[in-house]
């Protein structure tokens, strides 16, 4: 199977960048781990085995011994192992032999690598780049080895639990016993540290009195400009700004009235002579990308809020956080992962998320059949870098 349409002269002369990288056939096997975890830490990638960092062609030929310890890194200095493929290319090389240049494909993994010194890299730009402690745990939030709501939040206390929503949840699920038997023996809301017990973050965004007293960004800004850009200074041109907070409900439940008032109605005359009334947008569309912002937000950024921006012609929501799990631009139609799977699964019970993993492609559908452009999703850089 051919694992790229790159010709060799275009893997000799190309710009190393986020999926491609060369490396001479010279190279050792330990250190050729390091681009291999960053790709498959990232979003996969390709190596080209026998050109130099030059461009120039050396081939693999006359290292055949490197070459099969290369072949055997993935497995023996990767955890957990990375599972490659691999194909030879004819060339000629810088010496004007045939010759054969190795590519090495990595995929995308669901799991977080690190080398046999238990070092974590991950592809940014043309590098590879060492993660720390901090970064690494981010890492594993967005891959969903674990799960930032699930974390004690420090110096919180079962006083911080709004137990009389609690037993109005209890209630809406059915769940037949107390509200802090709720709380105490399911889904490890209490969280044990250093023998006192603190609540796990998705008890305090769901559940909690205060959640921004812990979390003092988790709220949802919207801010109503005039004409369809932002504007600063003097031609500020703002004429609403509102700010939603409390619980994770709260925020979702607020935030989607208020938009609902902003959303402007188009009225016509229809084909069989009665007035016909049409929202700007269709309600299921800018419900669903709001929802989806509040419930897979990643609530370990600490700086900034969700933000909505409504222009003129054009609506924007913001989220902090990068897309999770295998999540991409290019197949976030197809494939679904919640990075707050318990939140999600709250806002489900109250009709919020209505089918996991089929909103987008819905929202997709929606627009298309209103005569609307498709949705247009961005992502800016990764906070590691």
């Amino acid at each position: 199977m051919k694992l790229t349409d790159m010709t060799i002269e275009e893997m000799c002369t190309t710009t190393e960048k986020q999926s491609f990288d060369r490396k001479s056939a010279k190279i050792d096997a330990t250190a050729i781990v390091t681009p291999m975890i960053a790709f498959a830490n990232a979003d996969g990638g390709l190596l080209a085995v026998g050109i130099e960092d030059n461009g120039e062609i050396t081939g693999i030929d006359d290292y055949a011994k490197n070459i099969n310890e290369i072949l055997r890194a993935g497995y023996d200095f990767c955890q957990p192992s990375i599972f490659i493929e691999k194909e030879t290319v004819d060339c000629i090389d810088k010496n004007g032999n045939a010759n054969h240049i190795l590519l090495i494909k990595i995929p995308q993994s669901a799991d977080m690598h690190v080398n046999h010194r238990d070092e974590a890299f991950l592809r940014v730009g043309d590098r590879s780049k060492k993660l720390t402690f901090d970064e690494r745990m981010e890492l594993m939030y967005s891959k969903g080895m674990r799960f930032y709501e699930d974390e004690p939040v420090y110096r919180s206390t079962l006083d911080d639990i709004d137990m009389e929503f609690v037993a109005k949840y209890c209630e809406k699920i059915g769940y037949g016993k107390t509200p802090e038997e709720y709380i105490r023996q399911n889904k490890d809301y209490i969280v044990n540290v250093a023998g006192r017990q603190e609540m796990s973050g998705a008890a305090i965004m769901m559940f909690g009195k205060n959640p921004q007293r812990f979390f003092p960004r988790s709220r949802v800004r919207f801010i109503r400009y005039e004409g369809t850009e932002a504007k600063v200074g003097a031609e500020m041109n703002v004429i609403k700004d509102k700010m939603f907070g409390g619980r994770i409900l709260d925020l979702v439940e607020q935030t989607i009235e208020y938009v609902r008032t902003q959303i402007k109605e188009h009225t016509y005359l229809g084909p069989d002579a009665r007035f016909v009334t049409e929202p700007e947008y269709p309600e299921f569309a800018w419900k669903e990308i709001i929802v989806n912002a509040i419930a897979h937000r990643d609530y370990s950024i600490k700086g900034t809020d969700i933000q909505i921006k409504m222009f003129d012609d054009h609506i924007t929501v913001e989220s902090p956080g990068t897309l999770p799990g295998t999540v991409r631009l290019n197949n976030m139609r197809e494939i679904h992962f919640s990075r707050n799977p318990k939140m999600a699964q709250l806002l489900h019970e109250y009709e919020y998320v209505r089918e996991f993993g089929e909103g987008v492609d819905r929202m997709y559908r929606e627009m298309e059949e209103a005569g609307l452009p498709e949705p247009e999703y961005k992502t800016a850089l990764s906070p590691i870098n």
